[in-house]
């Protein structure tokens, strides 16, 4: 009977109390205090549950040779580092509904995880809270008092973040690249920060001292962890599974969300198989309805609805203020006597600030190839004000954003606020075969999409949706653009915010 039960998913004409759309942090966050609260939830999740080994024994693929696992129903890997030593290194691969979806608009790709999890499955679990001073800039309608004495201790106590002992950092040989990246950050006269992670740090040492399998020192980062990153799967979901209130449905696409005649909400879900063919259609009606698809894909979702008809009461705010968190990267050529280490951990855990005087935080990041590389590599979260905005396109009844490579520009001079300044006190240069042939800078992603259902906008100041009592967005869609540090403690703690005033007064 158990696997029987384990394997139940949402039933055609079924009427349910809540459906939340999406399992990462923000769908995490609504099913489990929901089903806490005695309400019974649907959660429905695009992609994939990720609790079955493959052929090698292992859930995910590694870092160094993606298979099928590594991209959702793409025939060819999209790597963000595409080239190294300047050969292209993606590769053909079977169309699977693996769990990183490199989705490409009109002058950006945005990376976003699928599967069971969402963006914590994929991420390099740095979580962040922005200092305060900065949280007026992010999301100005909210009570800043309540998010630092409430809501950011609550998302940090349940993604279990953590810090690195700063002792061991200093003679573990997997955190050279980090010391490296420290010691020239720190001769130019920018601050070096630990930053904390959801990474098992214990589990860490572990792997340095090679007591356990290895897993942040095999490199693996974008297509999953295999054992010491505490994703959703190891924190709110299996709280979420304990409640015994939740049915949970991998592999299911909400297609359609539009008023019910006899109340609450129509939603019509497709039935994905691994190939990403739609093997069933249900249809079900639920007394509200939580979109949790993460940025792109609630924004999608709902410029959709409305555009077409099904819930054209939203506001024009749908579809705008999306933004890539400033999202750059970069590499810098050390000198012979600066070696960054062959065994480098892909968890990064230290960034330079100069967000104060330049409007940019640089993580000093990883590139585990198992070989001396001599290249420092960044991510920089900078100050970018541009937005984008998504629009229905009806003659491909899909939905575009408006978005332009020059306008990472802004984000390229933040950036080069710290590295120009580190390469002429060194006297090195950058990296120009990460992203291509004689391409320095990393312009062409982003890892963290924000915006599109902004709240006190599309939304009111707790997620409820304009024109439509009983749907709310309550993930990274409703943060406009940018967050100053990686967004996701920001997303779990707003979630906790407004889930916790929506069941106080709309249940």
């Amino acid at each position: 009977m158990g696997s029987r039960a384990a394997a139940a998913t949402i039933a055609d004409a079924a009427r349910v109390p809540a459906l939340v759309i999406g399992s990462g942090y923000g769908g995490s966050v609504a099913a489990l205090r929901l089903a806490q609260a005695g309400i019974d939830v649907q959660l429905v999740e695009m992609g994939m549950a990720w609790d079955t080994p493959g052929s090698d024994g292992k859930i995910f693929a590694n870092t160094t040779s993606p298979d099928q696992r590594s991209f959702w129903l793409r025939t060819r890997t999209k790597q963000p580092l595409s080239n190294f030593l300047g050969f292209p290194i993606d590769k053909d691969i079977p169309k699977y509904t693996g769990i990183l979806d490199a989705e490409e608009f009109s002058g950006i790709t945005v990376y976003q995880g699928r599967g069971l999890g969402g963006g914590s499955l994929v991420n390099g679990g740095m979580a962040v809270t922005p200092k305060r001073e900065n949280f007026g800039a992010i999301l100005p309608t909210v009570n800043a008092d309540e998010m630092y004495n409430t809501y950011y201790p609550r998302a940090n106590a349940g993604l279990g973040v953590g810090l690195v002992d700063p002792t061991w950092f200093d003679s573990a040989e997997c955190y050279q690249y980090a010391r490296v990246g420290r010691k020239q950050a720190q001769r130019s006269g920018f601050p070096f920060v630990f930053v904390p992670d959801v990474y098992d740090w214990n589990y860490m040492q572990q792997e340095q001292a090679n007591t356990v399998p290895r897993s942040a020192l095999a490199g693996e980062i974008l297509y999953g962890n295999n054992y010491g990153k505490k994703s959703l799967q190891k924190t709110y979901l299996p709280q979420i599974k304990a409640t015994g209130r939740v049915t949970i449905s991998p592999l299911h696409r909400v297609s359609s969300v539009t008023p019910a005649a006899g109340g609450g909400y129509a939603v019509s879900l497709e039935q994905l198989n691994t190939s990403g063919a739609v093997i069933a259609t249900k249809g079900v009606t639920a007394d509200k309805v939580f979109f949790a698809a993460g940025s792109v894909g609630t924004s999608k979702l709902l410029v959709k609805l409305k555009a077409t008809g099904a819930l054209p009461n939203l506001n024009g705010e749908v579809g705008k203020g999306w933004g890539d968190n400033g999202n750059v990267m970069c590499g810098r050529a050390n000198h012979i006597w600066d070696p960054t280490g062959s065994l480098q951990s892909s968890i990064p855990c230290g960034g330079i600030d100069n967000w104060n005087a330049g409007g940019a935080f640089a993580e000093v990041a990883p590139l585990p190839t198992g070989i001396e590389t001599w290249a420092s590599f960044y991510l920089s979260i900078t100050k970018n004000p541009n937005r984008g905005q998504f629009t229905y396109n009806p003659a491909t009844q899909g939905v575009d954003l408006n978005w332009q490579t020059a306008w990472k520009q802004p984000s390229i001079d933040m950036a080069k606020s710290i590295f120009d300044k580190i390469n002429s006190k060194e006297g090195t240069i950058y990296r120009t075969d990460l992203f291509g042939v004689y391409k320095i800078w990393g312009d062409h992603l982003t890892y963290h999409p924000l915006g599109g259902a902004v709240l006190g906008k599309a939304t009111d100041n707790y997620g409820r949706l304009a024109g439509y009592p009983g749907l709310y967005a309550i993930d990274g869609s409703l943060i406009p653009g940018n967050t100053s540090v990686n967004p996701f403690v920001t997303i779990t703690a707003l979630a906790e915010r407004n889930i916790e005033k929506i069941i106080a007064t709309d249940f």
